[in-house]
């Protein structure tokens, strides 16, 4: 699901930059290179249609990254430790066999000399 909501962060970031350059601004911008919009636009000109488009994808923008700060921090509640898990099968030795030392071998002596 992050990976998801990842990629999608990243193509709204780049929208989002097109249209907040495609904007007029004191200086003209990029607004300039992008012809008479005003007949495609409306009487108004592309003022306000990219003022509304610019609020739909910081909107977007800012919902996704909730949405990834959420799903990251679920993540981050898990642990690797966790998902371990060793069964253990061998039992302590009790006290009564620790106490017995096992015989030690006997060693012959040698009486051939």
């Amino acid at each position: 699901m992050t990976s998801f909501l990842l990629i999608v962060q990243v193509v709204l970031v780049i929208l989002l930059t097109i249209v907040v350059l495609l904007q007029k601004s004191s200086s003209i911008g990029l607004g300039a290179y992008s012809g008479s919009n005003e007949s495609v636009f409306g009487a108004k000109g592309p003022g306000s249609f990219l003022a509304k488009t610019t609020f739909f994808f910081g909107f977007l923008f800012v919902a996704n990254t909730i949405a990834l700060g959420y799903f990251y921090s679920q993540a981050a509640n898990k642990s690797v430790v966790d998902e371990i898990v060793t069964p253990v099968t061998a039992a302590a030795p009790s006290a009564a066999e620790s106490a017995v030392a096992p015989a030690a071998p006997a060693v012959e002596a040698n009486t051939s000399n």
